[in-house]
């Protein structure tokens, strides 16, 4: 049961009773032992270190005097404080305004200005004298989390700030999209919905052949502010199950927990395989992994390939988004085994009542099985509407979805139009080529041209850009080659690891200042 001190929190609110989602946070809290709860940089801390901070933050709010029921506004990176502090904030069934801590001073200080905070939670190196001065004028308190404290930033233990006049009387989270095509927008999820859908779906690997053992802990690497870092942490913390943070994905974060913890099944973001691929890992390393998931963007079918081949691990792939509540379409281990390699580069079928159709980009009519057009989405999470969106799909006579790239990457280039993905396909079917990213950019004469950036695999011999261009007429048309090209070391990535097309295109803008290097 809640503490007094607790209950008087949860009051302060002034909702008057808890949802299903903040209770469920109250029983987690009140795990008070030594038992290991989350590991983060090598030391685990106990259910009591994360129950004393989540308290720490609640005192700090309430003697902010934040007006009952503002929003707070939490710039955080994945480490453990940072999940107690989400915990808490949970609790007390307070709106969370996530706000990406991988951006400019600038960009943070624009974000406080348009989410009107009274609180604003985030590690000291977040809080520069922009982000402060944005801070001032809205008048909200600083909490600081580190390790496993928090305390009040000096000058700013005091919350003057007014309610939004857009906020949502039923408190909520409001997440973050991937960024991929643009500036991230935020998107609010409800604590309802969160506890319907998310909670009892348990991130947490337990033993082969599912048997009741303990679980394993549950790996994090997603960041907290978007959809996959709250489906991972979410129902292994909400749970009881132990968690091991990491702030950002590395092959080797990963191996070493492949390597400890021998799951029986594991997953990443599809960037994630081609670097798994070019560390050449060996395959006892991986001996344990039955099936291996991964989606938030497509896999290229070669890399696909080359992973099955060399592990001898089936890749299962998924297709969700933000915008529908987490994925909506899967290849099953059931689906798998049924269907095999006769699908091989599908996304599976929908599941959890989640419907799908393909629609004529120009009409809007929906097509038959076997054609080619704009997908759209039914997830019962959301609500009964279709959702629309820029993604290109075809659904076959069985019900299995294939994804085709996006409509709304086409390059217009003096008529024709040309799909990025068709030749980042065609740049990475050449041997030397680990990844590749296809942008438009402005052309005097054109309207626009595409653009490639490469990264080449490590310790191999680099082709030179008439190479590449000679390797790409063989595949697509004189079009789609390329009028310009970069060489980088490694393509820029968003948090979810999907290229990070707008800081792609600022390579090239950066490149005509005289500030890259192009083959």
């Amino acid at each position: 049961m809640l503490g007094a001190r607790e209950m008087a929190s949860m009051a302060a609110t002034g909702r008057g009773t808890m949802n299903e989602l903040s209770r469920m946070a109250a029983a987690t809290l009140e795990r008070d032992t030594a038992d290991p709860a989350i590991e983060f940089e090598g030391r685990w801390y106990s259910w009591s270190d994360v129950r004393a901070l989540a308290n720490q933050v609640d005192g700090l709010i309430d003697a902010s005097g934040a007006v009952a029921g503002a929003p707070v506004v939490f710039i955080a990176r994945s480490q453990a404080a940072a999940i107690a502090a989400f915990l808490a904030l949970i609790r007390t069934g307070r709106t969370i305004r996530m706000v990406y801590p991988f951006q400019s001073q600038a960009g943070i200080a624009r974000d406080i200005a348009r989410l009107k905070p009274a609180v604003v939670i985030a590690a000291e190196r977040e809080i520069g004298d922009e982000v402060r001065e944005a801070i001032r004028e809205q008048g909200a308190s600083v909490i600081l989390i580190s390790e496993m404290s928090a305390q009040a930033l000096t000058g700013f233990e005091r919350s003057t700030a007014a309610l939004p006049e857009d906020l949502s009387v039923e408190p909520q989270i409001e997440i973050l999209t991937s960024g991929t095509t643009g500036k991230p927008k935020p998107f609010a999820v409800r604590h309802e919905m969160l506890a319907t859908h998310f909670t009892g779906n348990s991130a947490a690997i337990f033993g082969k052949d599912d048997k009741p053992v303990e679980p394993l802990p549950a790996l994090l690497y997603y960041p907290l502010g978007n959809i996959s870092g709250l489906f991972s942490i979410l129902p292994s913390l909400l749970n009881g199950y132990k968690l091991i943070v990491q702030d950002r994905f590395t092959v080797k974060g990963w191996r070493d927990y492949i390597v400890t913890y021998r799951p029986p099944a594991s997953g990443t973001p599809a960037a994630a395989v081609q670097m798994i691929l070019d560390a050449d890992l060996p395959p006892e390393d991986l001996a344990s992994i039955q099936y291996f998931s991964t989606g938030a963007a497509p896999l290229d079918p070669r890399v696909q390939r080359a992973f099955e081949e060399r592990y001898g691990i089936p890749v299962l792939l998924s297709y969700g988004a933000t915008e529908f509540g987490g994925p909506v379409c899967a290849m099953t281990p059931p689906l798998y085994e049924q269907f095999g390699v006769a699908k091989f580069g599908s996304v599976g079928q929908p599941f959890g009542g989640a419907r799908i159709r393909v629609v004529d980009a120009e009409t809007g009519e929906e097509l038959q099985a076997g054609q080619e057009g704009l997908l759209q989405v039914i997830s019962p999470k959301m609500g009964p509407d279709w959702i629309h969106t820029s993604d290109l799909g075809m659904i076959d006579e069985d019900g299995f979805l294939f994804l085709r790239g996006r409509a709304d990457g086409a390059i217009m280039r003096g008529g024709f139009k040309l799909l990025p993905e068709t030749i980042q396909e065609a740049l990475l079917g050449h041997p030397a080529v680990s990844a590749a990213a296809v942008v438009g950019i402005p052309d005097r004469r054109l309207g626009q041209m595409p653009a490639a950036a490469i990264q080449f695999k490590p310790g191999v011999e680099e082709p030179n850009v008439a190479e590449l261009e000679a390797h790409l007429r063989e595949k697509v048309l004189a079009t789609h080659i390329p009028g310009r090209w970069l060489i980088v070391d490694e393509l820029p990535k968003t948090v979810s690891l999907k290229v990070d097309r707008p800081a792609v295109i600022a390579l090239f803008s950066k490149e005509d200042a005289g500030g890259a290097a192009v083959q």
